[in-house]
Order: C-alpha cells, then structure tokens, then sequence
C-alpha cells in the first residue's frame, strides 16, 4: 500500500509545486473579462462556480481511458505507475492547463482555432478536421462501452442502453450546459468518487499483496515492447489529446482566469489518480501479469472491471463501483458530441443561441454518429491511440509556441512536446497497422523525427513574427 500512497502523494506534490511553476509561467490576469462574463449566451458560455467546473471537466476527460488503459498498462508492471505520475505531471497537466487556459485567452473557441493561432492556418484547418473525427469516434465507443457494461449488469438488451444512451447523449448535447450537464454531474461525480477511494481501501483491507513483482523491468507475459507500446496503452491517465478538444467547453464557463490551475491541472491530477487506482487494482488483484492477462482474454478489461469490483466490494458496493466506471464514457461521451457541434459551429460562424440552429446541426451529427455505430471500425479504433497521442503532441507544441511569443521560457511545453512526437511516430512506424517497420529501424527514425521537429521548432519560433496571428485581446 505505501507504495500507491506514495505515487498518490507525488501527484499531489506536483500539483502544488510543477502546477504552481506552469501557472506561474502562464500568468494568468483577474483583470481580464472572462469569455464566461462578457459573451454569455445561457447555452455554451455560462458562468458557474469553480467546483462544479472542476467536476464538469474531470468527468468530460476521464472516459474509459484512464480505467482501461491502466490497466491494459499494468500488465509491463510498476514501471506503468512511474509513466502515470510523471506523465501526468510534466506532460498531462501542461498540456491540459495550455489548452484550457490558450481558449480562455481566445473567446473559448475551440482547438483548432487555438492551434491556428499558434502554428499557422494549415495546423488549424488539419486539426477542424482530425478533431471532428476523433470526437465523432470517441462518442460513438463512449455509447457501445458503457451499454455493454450496463447490460451485463442489469441483464437488459444492449441495444435497449445504446438507444437510451444516445438519447442523452443527444438532449445533453443542445440542452444548456448547466441544465442536464450541470445538475447531473455532481450525481455522477459523488459515484466516481466512491469507485476511486474504494478500491485501494478494499485491496488493503482484504489483505493482498501489493504490487508482488515490485520491478520497473517489462513483466508483460507476451513480451510486448515497454517502448513505446506503454506511452499509446496508457494515454488519458497520464496525457491525452483528447482532454484537449474538451477544455474549451469549460473555458466557456471560467468566472476568473485564477482559477485555472485547479480546474485544467488539477482535473488532470485526479485523473491521473484514477489511473493509479486501476493499475494497482491491475497489479495487486491479480498477483500475477499473467493471472491478469488470462482474465484480460475472457473479457477484455470490463471483465477485469466487473470481477474487481463484485469481488472486493460485495453485491451492492460492486454494482456502485461499477457504476463509477460507467459514469466515466458517459460524461465523456456526451461532451465529445456536444464538443463536436461547438466546432462545426465555431467553424461555420454560426450562432448557437437558438435551439433550432444547434439542432441544425446536432441531428446530422447524430445521424452520422449513429451510421457509424452500426459498422465494424476496430481496425479504425486500432488507430486511436496513435491519433490521440498526435493530436497531444500538437497541442504542447502549440503551448511552446504561444510561450515564445509571448517573451515566456518555452521548455514546459517543448520538452514532453518531443517525447510524445517521438513515441507517435515511433509507434505508427512500428505497429501493424502501420509501416510495420521493426523497432531497432523505428525507434532511431521516431527519435530522429522528434529532434527534426524540434529544430524546425526552434528555427521558425525564433521570433515573435507569427503573433500577428493571435486575436487582439490575446
């Protein structure tokens, strides 16, 4: 157990230290009109208080990422916590932070139009594109994932949950925020609280063995490669890209730019101790890489999810951790699609004041979402990962980039920049579904790549030319 408290403690650390450093760096003005004040509109841009817009934006990014991945990620063993603490603290949180704090400076808008600003209009027109799809894809996984878990549990007809689910899905996205979002999220939020605090508390009580392979060498019984399989495995419980396209929709409801850091850094540490609760559950309930990995191939890791949590918690505690779990796709899920409409409108310059224009938008959208729903995209999916980890990778070039312009020591951002560009490209180069290259030929050319992209970084971003870019009150 002290082992977990100690990776817990350190995030906690790195939020009140690093944290405290980027916001710093950032400097953000209680001056400044918020979007939230000056652009209210009762739909998008509503004020509301820092607690509940913490809770709103941890539940937007914590889909089944940061519960699936860990513990897919448990199996190379105790070096998956490292990856989560310090991922989450020197690569997550930044990115997070500069992509809620770089749309509170742009009107909300969303993040194309942030990495327009900052990289240039061809960045900005790849990304309205790569991001609609990404958010379509992440809403229509976060309707089939929760079904099924909500089915095997209650023994009703999955696609009785997938209708039900895009019903929501569907009212949450061209309600006002603070209509379904706002008032049902704490609900979701007191469920997920109980899920994160009860399972370490019930592995320490019922006496396992904590982290029986205390190692950081790759324990993977299929002997997959640490590099840079773990970085892709492990994305939303240390740092995602996704996270990025859900910022804005908070940035629209910020009272106060100070409030910053505990709502876009300090959401990304509660993730991040999300995903050390389910990679120890991982590590620790199963003694075993391989006891995991037979229980991962019975069921993937829902099945791991459903036999944690009924054993551990008994009948009615496992069904609530359970659905701690569910409530994680869910509001993730609805906010992708929501997210989605946002950038087609943000695109289209098309006001979303009235109803019937966010339903002019919303129910194609949907019908789209539905189609995909229905066809077989797990090849697709198979490149979420790497897309996921691309898109974060944009996005703190996108920060280093506004920090040089801005007269700001740039390194926060460029530093896990590299890293993430070098295991994307590294991964793509490597993996099946890519160039299938051999690692020993990816690794060096993934790397090389990063440092190219850092040099051409280095070179274009040697002055501030490109702040002409920027919005006035930037």
């Amino acid at each position: 157990m002290m082992i977990f408290l100690l990776c817990t403690a350190a995030l906690i650390v790195g939020y009140f230290t690093y944290g405290a450093m980027v916001d710093k760096l950032f400097q953000p003005d209680v001056s400044r009109t918020t979007p939230a004040m000056c652009m209210a509109d009762g739909v998008d841009y509503v004020p509301m208080s820092k607690p509940k817009i913490f809770l709103i934006q941890l539940l937007n990014i914590a889909g089944l990422g940061p519960v699936f991945g860990p513990i897919l990620g448990a199996l190379y063993g105790p070096a998956a916590l490292v990856w989560i603490v310090i991922g989450t603290i020197v690569a997550g949180g930044v990115h997070d932070y500069f992509s809620g704090m770089l749309s509170l400076r742009y009107r909300g808008e969303s993040i194309p139009d942030v990495v327009g600003y900052n990289l240039g209009n061809g960045f900005k027109q790849f990304m309205r594109l790569f991001s609609l799809i990404l958010l379509l894809l992440v809403g229509v996984v976060f309707v089939l994932g929760p079904a099924k878990l909500l089915g095997k549990l209650s023994g009703i007809e999955v696609g009785l949950w997938v209708a039900a689910i895009f019903a929501y899905y569907f009212l949450a996205t061209i309600l006002p925020i603070d209509k379904i979002i706002g008032r049902l999220y704490p609900v979701f939020g007191a469920i997920l609280i109980f899920m994160a605090v009860a399972m370490p508390l019930a592995l320490m009580n019922e006496g396992y063995n904590m982290f029986p392979n205390l190692t950081l060498a790759n324990l993977h019984p299929k002997e997959l490669p640490m590099w840079p399989l773990m970085f892709i495995t492990i994305a939303c419980g240390a740092i995602s890209g996704f996270h990025s396209t859900q910022s804005p929709l908070m940035s629209r409801c910020v009272c106060n730019e100070r409030e910053g850091r505990f709502i876009f850094y300090g959401a990304m540490v509660a993730e991040g101790f999300i995903g050390l609760v389910w990679a120890t559950v991982g590590m620790s309930f199963y003694q075993t890489p391989e006891a995991l990995n037979a229980a991962l191939a019975a069921g993937g890791p829902a099945n791991v999810v459903n036999e944690a949590c009924t054993t551990l918690l008994g009948g009615f505690g496992g069904v609530l951790a359970i659905l701690g779990v569910v409530v994680l796709p869910i509001t993730s899920g609805d906010t992708a699609f929501r997210a989605a409409r946002l950038l087609i409108a943000d695109f289209a310059k098309y006001s979303q004041k009235q109803a019937v224009k966010r339903l002019y938008i919303a129910v194609p959208l949907f019908v789209v979402g539905y189609v995909i729903s229905l066809a077989n995209f797990d090849v697709i999916w198979r490149y979420f990962g790497w897309a996921n980890q691309s898109l974060a990778a944009i996005v703190l070039w996108t920060a280093a980039a506004y920090c040089v312009k801005h007269g700001k020591p740039h390194w926060i951002a460029t530093v896990p920049a590299v890293f993430m560009t070098a295991v994307s490209n590294t991964f793509i180069l490597n993996a099946t579904i890519g160039f299938n290259l051999p690692l020993s030929v990816s690794t060096p050319i993934g790397v090389a790549s990063s440092v190219a992209a850092l040099a051409a970084f280095l070179y274009v971003f040697r002055s501030s030319n490109l702040a002409k870019m920027e919005p006035d009150n930037a």
